[in-house]
C-alpha cells in the first residue's frame, strides 16, 4: 500500500495562513489534496499538521471534507512520520509532499512511485538530482528505510530532522533512484512562499483548473509563455 503524506501548516514567515488561501474557490490545501488523489499509484492520503492552536482551522476544515488528518508535535518530525505510518494500513512506501506545492503533478507522483517499485530502491525522488522546478518535488521512501533511518538517527537531532533527509544523506546505506525531467528546469521556483508566489498560483489556476483540475507541469510551462505578468516563473 502506498501512503501519501501532505505536510501542511498555517504558519509561514512571509505568507501566514497560505494553506487556507483560496484558489478557484477552495483552500490551497484542498487543491493539493485533489491533485494528490488524482495519482493512480496512491492508495491513501493523510494530511500531517501540528497540534498547535494555529492549525486548528486547517484540521477542522479537512476533517469536515472527509480528509484524514494526523496532528503531532510541531517540533518532532520523526514522531509525526511514525504516527502517520501507524495510522495507515501497513503501507510499504510513503510519498512525501510539502504544503507549499500547489502544482504537484499527479503524473510525476506516479512516475516516481513506479521508479521506487521497479528498482527496489529504498528512496526515489526528483529532488536529489534536480531537473524539475522547485515545488514539484516528490519523495518516495520504503517504510522499512524510514524506520531504519529513525533508529539510526542521532538522538539529539532525531526529532527535528526529517527522516527522509537522513535517508538522502546516506546513499551508502539506502539505495536511491532518481527521476529526471525531459530538460533541466531546476532554475524555476513554483513554490508558494510569498504573496507574489500566490498571485502566480492564482493566475495559473484561473487559466487551467476549470478545463483540467489535474493539469500537468507542461500546461503550466505553456501558460507562462508570452505573458509578461508571469515571466518570472517562465522557462
Amino acid at each position: 500500500m502506498i501512503l501519501a503524506v501532505l505536510q501542511a501548516r498555517m504558519t509561514s514567515a512571509r505568507l501566514p495562513g497560505k494553506a487556507m488561501a483560496p484558489l478557484r474557490g477552495e483552500p490551497m490545501v484542498w487543491r493539493q489534496v485533489e491533485r494528490i488523489r488524482a495519482a493512480r499509484t496512491v492508495s491513501r492520503l493523510i494530511v500531517a499538521t501540528s497540534v498547535e492552536p494555529v492549525d486548528d482551522p486547517l484540521a477542522t476544515y479537512l476533517l469536515s471534507r472527509g480528509q484524514s488528518v494526523l496532528r503531532g508535535a510541531a517540533s518532532n518530525l520523526a514522531e509525526r512520520f511514525l504516527r502517520t505510518v501507524e495510522a495507515a494500513s501497513a503501507p510499504t512506501h510513503l510519498v512525501r509532499i510539502k504544503g507549499d506545492c500547489p502544482f504537484v503533478d499527479p503524473a510525476i507522483i506516479d512516475d516516481i512511485v513506479r521508479l521506487a517499485l521497479s528498482t527496489g530502491a529504498a528512496y526515489a525522488s526528483n529532488r536529489v538530482e534536480r531537473t524539475y522546478p522547485k515545488g514539484l518535488e516528490v519523495e518516495v521512501a520504503s517504510v522499512a528505510a524510514l524506520n531504519a533511518s529513525i533508529a539510526l538517527a542521532d538522538p539529539q537531532s532525531a526529532g527535528t530532522r526529517s527522516p527522509l533527509a537522513q535517508i538522502r544523506a546516506r546513499p551508502d546505506l539506502f539505495a536511491q533512484a532518481h527521476h529526471h525531467a525531459p530538460r533541466d528546469l531546476s532554475r524555476l521556483d513554483w513554490r508558494v512562499k510569498t504573496p507574489a508566489d500566490f498571485a502566480f498560483a492564482r493566475a495559473v489556476y484561473d487559466a487551467l483548473h476549470a478545463a483540467d483540475p489535474a493539469f500537468a507541469m507542461q500546461d503550466v510551462l505553456d501558460i507562462t509563455q508570452g505573458r509578461q505578468d508571469l515571466a518570472r516563473w517562465a522557462a
